[in-house]
């Protein structure tokens, strides 16, 4: 049996760290060498420059009012779409107040996590 180089916890873990980080170092390099050379990037085109066309003034349209009766709908659809023989009875927002009186006792208490 042969006898250990070093028996040294220090010099050990400084010759463990070099090697890990050559060789992530060693990784990086081909990394940005595979991106340099990448054949499956798109080549930019240099496309002549048009002066863009002024804009008329931007107008928003408002907001579409929200119909509840398309939320039922569009759960309707989805329920049928899945098949089965399953059947709508009924259709109620979720209430969760965990998270309303979590945010509560935060306010109370004046602190952050």
């Amino acid at each position: 049996m042969h006898q250990p180089a070093t028996t040294n916890p220090m010099i050990i873990m400084v010759i463990n760290m070099t090697i890990v980080f050559a060789v992530l170092i060693g990784l990086s390099f081909m990394i940005k060498l595979v991106h340099m050379i990448d054949p499956t990037k798109k080549q930019e085109k240099k496309l002549e420059e048009k002066p863009a066309p002024r804009a008329a003034s931007v107008v928003t349209p408002a907001a579409p009012a929200v119909d509840p009766n398309l939320n039922i709908a569009v759960i309707a659809a989805a329920v049928a779409a899945y098949g089965g023989d399953a059947k709508i009875v009924a259709i109620r927002p979720v209430e969760s107040t965990g998270w309303k009186n979590v945010g509560r006792a935060n306010g109370v208490q004046n602190t952050v996590f």
